[in-house]
């Protein structure tokens, strides 16, 4: 009659180095899936919503947008201080940095106007 239980540890460990082979073999063959880049339409709504909840503010629209060399540089219209009538309301231009992700990394008021003001030439 033959000794199992020298045969058992053997096969056990053939088995679990079996095991680890196929498991590398799974994780090689799934794909890598880099995380998304947020996209423009999520670019502006995540400045809009910063910038209004840091100035305590509405932003009332994005004027400007372009990618830049550390993320995204934004120009967003503040409605400042509403008056009637509306066209005699105070608003300001912010200048927006996002890094490539959305998250703000600073602002600055670059200007103040009244709504009904157009620009001096």
């Amino acid at each position: 009659m033959a000794n199992t239980s020298e045969n058992t540890p053997k096969k056990t460990q053939a088995k679990a180095d079996e095991e680890q082979s196929e498991e590398r073999h799974e994780q090689a063959e799934e794909p890598k899936s880099k995380p998304r880049k947020p996209g423009p339409m999520q670019i502006l709504r995540a400045a809009r919503e910063q910038i209004s909840e840091l100035t305590g503010m509405p932003a009332e629209s994005v004027s400007s947008f372009e990618q830049s060399e550390g993320g995204w540089v934004l120009r967003v219209e503040v409605l400042e201080l509403e008056r009637v009538p509306d066209t005699m309301s105070l608003l300001a231009s912010y200048e927006v940095q996002l890094d490539p992700e959305g998250e703000l990394t600073g602002y600055r008021r670059v200007g103040r106007y009244e709504r009904g003001r157009a620009d001096k030439k």
